[in-house]
């Protein structure tokens, strides 16, 4: 990636993968121009890294890493949903609204729609729907379109489809987070954003899209929503000037 910066200016950048059980981190590399003040801490969580950069001039990063994935596919349809009084505490915060997933002017319509579920049959219902009544869009969103403005106009792209249904999870009272991501086949190829919902005492990844399988998708970061798990987040004028990503699956 690469910015044009005129002035001194701090940023977050969160594009690196951390290994975990079920995905490990064989050898990376991470490139960076040089900055003023460079140093990191840990995203929410506790899980990945966030890097903070004091910059006074262009920026560039080049990342590269071998993943490997240990995770199988699951059919999460019977996995049963956990009540809120029995949910651990790092699982709570995810029932409640945030600034884009605005749940609680949902469950109207949730309950209309998929009252005659629950658990793990209610979400995949509620995945399938998304992807049989949503266009996919690079020019239908911007960086302030929330749940409910793409539940309006049904289109988006990942991260509009990932907040659609984390919305409508957490107005069915199951947590879901909103969870930063390489995946091999997304089109165009970009950063990926999916969620993961808390069934049967777990976290597990869905793609409302329909372009990566929980076993392809390789995390970044978690968060209530995209606020919380940004890419690059600045805090002065800075100019994109151009972004690449490819993720492949060796044989």
């Amino acid at each position: 990636m690469h910015y044009a910066v005129q002035a001194e200016t701090d940023i977050i950048l969160q594009i690196t993968v951390p290994s975990f059980a079920d995905q490990r981190v064989i050898s990376e590399e991470v490139l960076l121009s040089d900055s003023l003040y460079n140093s990191s801490v840990l995203g929410e969580e506790r899980f990945g890294e966030r890097r903070l950069l004091h910059i006074d001039k262009d920026f560039e990063c080049h990342y590269r890493a071998r993943v490997e994935l240990d995770r199988a596919l699951l059919d999460i349809a019977p996995l049963p949903a956990v009540a809120p009084h029995r949910l651990p505490n790092d699982a709570l915060r995810y029932l409640m609204p945030s600034r884009y997933c605005q749940s609680d002017e949902l469950q109207s319509f949730v309950e209309a729609e998929f009252g005659d579920s629950g658990g793990g049959e209610r979400i995949v219902r509620i995945r399938d729907w998304i992807f049989e009544n949503f266009r996919y869009s690079s020019e239908a969103s911007n960086g302030q379109t929330t749940a409910v403005d793409t539940f309006v106009h049904r289109q988006g792209v990942c991260r509009d489809f990932a907040h659609v249904l984390i919305a409508l999870a957490r107005a069915s009272s199951i947590p879901a987070r909103f969870v930063s991501a390489y995946a091999p086949f997304v089109t165009p190829q970009d950063f990926h954003a999916v969620a993961e919902v808390y069934l049967d005492n777990t976290w597990h990844l869905v793609d409302a899209t329909g372009m990566a399988a929980s076993n392809q998708i390789a995390r970044i970061g978690v968060g209530l929503d995209a606020a919380e798990v940004s890419f690059l987040s600045s805090f002065g004028p800075i100019m994109f000037q151009n972004q690449s990503v490819q993720v492949t699956v060796e044989d």
